[in-house]
């Protein structure tokens, strides 16, 4: 009997038996928890699309273009120098979404994942628009292709194919940056063939995942709902059906009037299957937590309706950890949900130390490789490479290098001695470092470095500087 209980769990909802794919048609949801949903979702789209073409103090609020190896987060240039905080941020960001889904389950695919949003707020609410409610678009599936099939058909691929340009479009932006985009588009596509072929394969992609693939990317390509299964416990926040007042002794029953269902044992399941028809990704929920489940409680804004209508009390489905429905024991932050907090905030405060430790500008000086020191009298040389990077959105003039320490050495640019460092650019070249034989007192020694623009230190550094002698 438990067994075929649990038979559900070998198969997922959106594929039959025979391995066939069963198209999802998802009820279009109303109620509280979809009309914040859809504020949420506005609020970050709005975000998505204008984060590339904000700019603070000259720098693109977010970029990630991986090919020039240029970052800006929040408003940050990152360079691949700074790649130690990227790391660090990703290992945050890790930790913070395996602590959020211990404690909240995966209300963050239901709410905040791009795909959620583009999927359910964007494509779906344009095909309720044009193919109709659930009915009516299982009617239209099944329909032979007539002139309204066909005139649906095209309309609905057609606004989809263009709504897939205009995300491929962003995307491209956080990618080479907004201003190149926009200059790419002023200057028109056959100059830019190439750019513009890998924007149509961008705009393939996003057409097959949301036209075609949809739910089956929550399902079956990512990670994130394995993940959850390893991370969920008994103590996790989840949709969750309240199978203890829903089944009651006799389990569940149709709804009739003035019948006193509990007198009957009966809970207050009236079997209505509406949580079932509003379901994007094709599952039950009173089976329990699934892996297909993203959390975007449609099915508790449908449940509480038939509950009110009923005349019955809402939470059916509801926001709950299993112990809270099993033993009504309330939600406790656990020892490892502790664990996971401390870790989190260990880790931020090394981030904000590492942001307030980083510099504007950075240089690094180091001994041309392969090439030994050189002696002339008393006087010991060696030849080093230079390269100064600023991270800053303004120039840098008159760069000079000042010898700190040992102070009787000497240093001497190769080249022009007029050095600019452009914003966000580098500065690079050749220069010697000279000293006396008798101030070297071991065959290395460290030489600290300043550079200077006009009379402002704007950064420091070290080198090694080697010679003959041996101690």
């Amino acid at each position: 009997m438990v067994i075929q209980e649990e038979e559900f769990r070998n198969t997922i909802g959106t594929v039959d038996k025979d391995g066939k794919r069963l198209w999802a048609f998802p009820k279009k949801p109303k109620g509280v928890y979809y009309k914040y949903r859809k504020y949420v979702s506005y609020l970050l789209l709005i975000f998505l699309f204008a984060a590339p073409f904000v700019k603070i103090d000259g720098n693109q609020f977010l970029m990630f273009n991986i090919l020039e190896r240029r970052f800006n987060i929040f408003g940050f240039p990152f360079w691949p120098q700074d790649f130690y905080l990227f790391v660090i941020s990703l290992i945050i960001g890790v930790v913070f979404i395996t602590l959020f889904t211990v404690a909240f389950g995966r209300i963050f695919c239901g709410w905040i994942c791009p795909q959620t949003i583009f999927m359910e707020m964007v494509f779906r609410r344009i095909e309720y628009w044009i193919d109709g409610d659930r009915n009516a678009q299982m009617k239209l599936d099944k329909q032979p292709w007539n002139a309204e099939k066909i005139r649906k058909r095209a309309l609905k691929w057609l606004i989809f194919f263009l709504i897939s340009f205009v995300i491929a479009n962003i995307f491209l932006a956080y990618l080479i940056g907004s201003d190149q985009l926009l200059l790419y588009i002023s200057e028109g596509p056959l100059n830019h063939w190439r750019v513009f072929v890998s924007l149509l394969i961008f705009t393939g992609v996003f057409y097959f995942i949301f036209a075609w693939f949809r739910e089956q990317v929550c399902i079956i390509a990512c990670p994130y709902g394995r993940l959850q299964g390893v991370l969920l416990d008994t103590q996790s926040i989840v949709v969750a059906y309240d199978y203890k007042r829903g089944e009651a002794e006799n389990g569940r029953k149709k709804f009739r009037k003035n019948e006193d269902r509990k007198a009957l044992g009966y809970g207050d399941c009236i079997d209505c299957f509406q949580c079932v028809h509003v379901c994007p990704t094709n599952i039950d929920i009173r089976n329990g937590t699934q892996l297909e489940c993203i959390n975007c409680t449609a099915c508790i804004d449908a449940c509480d309706e038939v509950m009110i209508k009923s005349g019955m009390p809402k939470g059916l489905i509801r926001y709950a950890s299993e112990k809270e429905i099993a033993q009504k024991e309330k939600f406790r932050f656990t020892a490892r949900m502790k664990g996971y907090t401390a870790v989190l905030s260990i880790l931020i405060g090394i981030l904000i130390g590492m942001l307030f430790l980083r510099s504007d500008v950075q240089a690094n000086i180091l001994r041309l490789p392969g090439q030994l020191y050189q002696k002339e009298g008393e006087i010991i040389s060696n030849v080093y490479t230079y390269k100064i990077i600023n991270k800053t959105t303004h120039s840098f003039d008159n760069i000079t290098f000042k010898i700190v320490e040992p102070k009787q050495a000497t240093i001497q640019i190769v080249g022009d001695q007029n050095i600019t460092l452009p914003k966000q650019g580098l500065a690079q070249g050749t220069l010697f470092i000279r000293l006396d034989e008798a101030f070297l007192d071991k065959k290395k020694i460290k030489v600290k470095i300043e550079v200077y623009s006009e009379k402002q230190r704007i950064e420091s550094t070290t080198t090694i500087f080697t010679g003959p002698k041996t101690f």
